[in-house]
């Protein structure tokens, strides 16, 4: 015998049951961790460009006759790009309606204007010799050109390539903080994979005979290793990229559905329904105005963050040659002889980086539960890159004081590389630089997901 519900409630037959409260959606699930392991090793074929933009291109544009004042002026091209590039790849990713999904048509585009961008670098003296640059003369201006436009265009690309990627391992990660974290430390480990290869294959002075072809009238040894190396990057860029994005699949996205968490496992987010998006600067400055204090101090930090790293990547290997090695890259013979000798000692240094990067991002859970979190990491290793960076001043003054010459047909001085203390040294500061160098390129990443979940803003 069936018993009435109403009764068992001890409620009159005459009202209605009462209405259950809505079930709140759930959060977003996370994929399996091989598919944001798929999508995290795209950093390797991204690092190795960079790795080798760190550690031999501020010397290849002073071979190309780009005074050593106006390269900082090429390297503005990075950050500028940056600022405006990711933001308006991200908010044009997150409304991407293609069936391919949101992410995945930004990430192929910028991993093939990637490979055309280190084309055009590697080629950049070849072209510039077609287009009626001297041979032996300096500087080379159609040459310049040609590898402005291509370093550029690498900039855009890689900004264009490095959002998506983040963003892809945020929509695999769901809700889930640890799995967050955990994505993006494998992203920061991907990359001192990158960088170890890169470095390795810039530190290498016989690559070229791998690629005869790459030595031309208008491209030496140098020259020739570089490009050698470039074509192992995009080789390397591509495969990855093509298996990540062959492997990992994603939903199609539409604004009355709302946002969709990529792979086979995501729930639908019925609360992120954008009918009627917002111009790209309004959206912008609203989000700004609508920060929590968390993110602005997250920000601000970061700020400040990169504010001290951009010098030292940006000329570590040029500092090796010039301060410490003693060399001149528009010397005489002997002196950029001596500054090629840093420059490779500058690469061997940023191996040890990547090598002490890649082992500190696997144990960034490790270390933020040793030392009582995640944020007091962060400052932690912020107090040690501030102490690596004024010791790049004492190892220069020691340089300069055991500056060493031999006298060659008894007049003639040729410099000769400093002492072994002071180079263990600048090699040891090297390699300590990986540990605040992992944190900063997993922890902010993390805490911006992170808040922006708390905040409901995805």
């Amino acid at each position: 015998m069936e018993t009435d519900p109403r009764k068992e409630s001890k409620l009159p037959s005459s009202e209605p049951l009462p209405t259950p409260p809505p079930l709140a959606p759930p959060p977003p699930a996370s994929s399996k961790l091989r598919k944001i392991v798929m999508v995290a090793s795209i950093a390797a074929g991204i690092q190795f460009g960079w790795a080798l933009q760190l550690s031999l291109l501020t010397p290849y544009v002073q071979l190309l006759g780009i005074p050593h004042t106006w390269a900082a002026f090429i390297w503005l091209c990075g950050p500028i790009s940056g600022m405006l590039v990711q933001p308006i790849v991200g908010y044009h990713s997150d409304r991407c309606t293609s069936r391919f999904g949101r992410r995945r048509p930004f990430i192929a585009a910028g991993s093939f204007a990637v490979a055309v961008a280190v084309f055009l670098i590697g080629y950049a003296a070849d072209l510039g010799q077609l287009s009626g640059d001297p041979v032996a003369k300096s500087p080379k201006p159609r040459a310049i050109a040609v590898f402005v436009v291509g370093f550029w265009i690498l900039d855009v690309a890689n900004n264009m390539l490095q959002g998506p990627c983040r963003a892809l391992l945020a929509d695999l990660s769901g809700a889930n903080q640890k799995k967050t974290r955990i994505a993006n430390a494998l992203y920061s480990f991907f990359m001192a994979v990158g960088n170890v290869l890169g470095f390795a294959a810039g530190s290498y002075t016989h690559l070229y005979k791998i690629f005869p072809f790459t030595k031309t009238k208008a491209c030496d040894v140098y020259c020739a290793n570089l490009k050698s190396c470039f074509f192992i990057s995009i080789v390397l860029l591509l495969t990855l990229t093509v298996l990540a994005l062959i492997y990992v699949r994603e939903k199609p996205w539409s604004p009355e559905r709302g946002n969709t968490a990529a792979g086979d496992e995501e729930e639908e987010d019925e609360g992120a329904s954008e009918s009627s998006p917002m111009p790209f600067f309004s959206e912008i400055f609203a989000s700004l105005k609508n920060l929590q204090k968390p993110m602005w101090i997250l920000l601000l930090v970061t700020c400040l963050n990169w504010v001290a790293w951009f010098p030292f990547l940006l000329f570590d290997t040029d500092w090796m040659g010039r301060e410490v090695y003693g060399g001149d890259s528009n010397g005489n013979p002997d002196q950029v002889r001596l500054y090629d000798r840093g420059v490779r000692a500058g690469a061997l240094g940023l191996m040890l980086n990547s090598v002490v990067l890649g082992f500190t991002s696997l144990g960034v859970e490790v270390l933020a539960r040793a030392v009582g979190g995640v944020k007091r990491l962060w400052g932690i290793v912020n107090f040690i890159l501030s102490f690596c960076l004024f010791m790049t001043i004492l190892i220069t003054k020691m340089a300069e004081s055991h500056r060493r010459f031999a006298t060659v047909g008894g007049s003639a001085t040729v410099p000769l590389p400093p002492p072994g203390d002071v180079k263990a040294g600048a090699l040891a500061l090297f390699a300590v630089m990986g540990v605040p160098q992992a944190i900063t390129y997993s922890i902010p990443f993390a805490l911006a997901s992170i808040f922006c979940n708390t905040a409901g803003a995805g």
